[in-house]
């Protein structure tokens, strides 16, 4: 039987670790062709040989548009178009509300999102010359509510969530939809100082860190359970598919009913 995504090409920022290799792995099986985009070359390199003809590892920083655009055009040169952009790339901010850096803030925003902006500007000629294509960008909790993250992540996370609304409004038209997912408590390296950190700790206090972690997060949620990078991925995958295609300028939050009542402070699970 064809997967869901049978015949579709899909970019996938922030493929070698946490929400997005969950998400290349879910999307390859599902019959995509994944074009996996990060940094960590070696990763990158282990998942795409793993995969076998369904994948394609592309290093590039999302915090340069050249990289963004070089990616996009490999994609396309690679498997001949490009469905679906999975813009998820992240990571942490420094800075309060009055503490923050001029630094600070432009990493912030070319990180979270100009990195998101870039991937959409470039991906949708492609996608209009198709007349289909599917963008999805993760965004945050964060963008909805106060305590679920640091001042300027979530001024950041809540930038893409209007953006989403605004690009879908315009390319609709086009039969490209955008939408984003805001995750709740997912247990990835975000939360201890992102992937490199993770990479570089030794196995055992990786362990130890991510099952304080998950118990952390899942306090936090009424079903008392903490997410997994696969339950963003399904999201995804739903959005990406020809199901969901009639979903645009949507936010799916994906959060176990965290943002339904009670405080919250991310900061204090890790």
């Amino acid at each position: 039987m064809a997967g869901r995504l049978a015949g579709k090409v899909a970019l996938i920022t922030g493929g070698t670790s946490g929400i997005g290799e969950a998400t290349v792995e879910l999307f390859a099986a599902e019959g995509a062709k994944v074009v996996i985009v990060g940094r960590n070359e070696k990763k990158g390199a282990e998942m795409a040989a793993a995969l076998g003809g369904a994948a394609r590892f592309f290093r590039a920083d999302v915090t340069k548009e050249d990289d963004i655009r070089n990616a996009v055009h490999f994609a396309r040169d690679s498997f001949g178009r490009l469905d679906i952009l999975f813009n998820n790339a992240g990571g942490g901010t420094k800075g309060g509300v009055d503490s923050f850096t001029a630094e600070d803030l432009d990493n912030a925003l070319t990180l979270l999102l100009a990195s998101v902006l870039y991937g959409i500007k470039h991906a949708v000629p492609i996608m209009k010359a198709q007349g289909w294509g599917a963008i999805i960008n993760n965004s945050s909790v964060a963008a909805l509510r106060t305590h679920m993250g640091g001042y300027l992540y979530s001024v950041a996370k809540a930038g893409v969530t209007q953006a989403t609304k605004l690009a879908g409004m315009e390319l609709g038209r086009y039969g490209i939809s955008v939408n984003c997912i805001s995750p709740g408590g997912i247990v990835t390296p975000i939360f201890f100082g992102g992937s490199a950190r993770a990479a570089a700790m030794e196995d055992d206090k990786r362990e130890a860190t991510m099952a304080k972690l998950t118990g952390n997060l899942a306090k936090a949620t009424p079903i008392q359970k903490a997410g997994l990078p696969k339950d963003i991925a399904a999201a995804a995958l739903f959005l990406a598919s020809d199901e969901g295609h009639y979903v645009n300028c949507h936010d799916l939050v994906v959060d176990a009913g965290m943002t339904a009542g009670g405080r919250t402070n991310y900061e204090q699970t890790a």
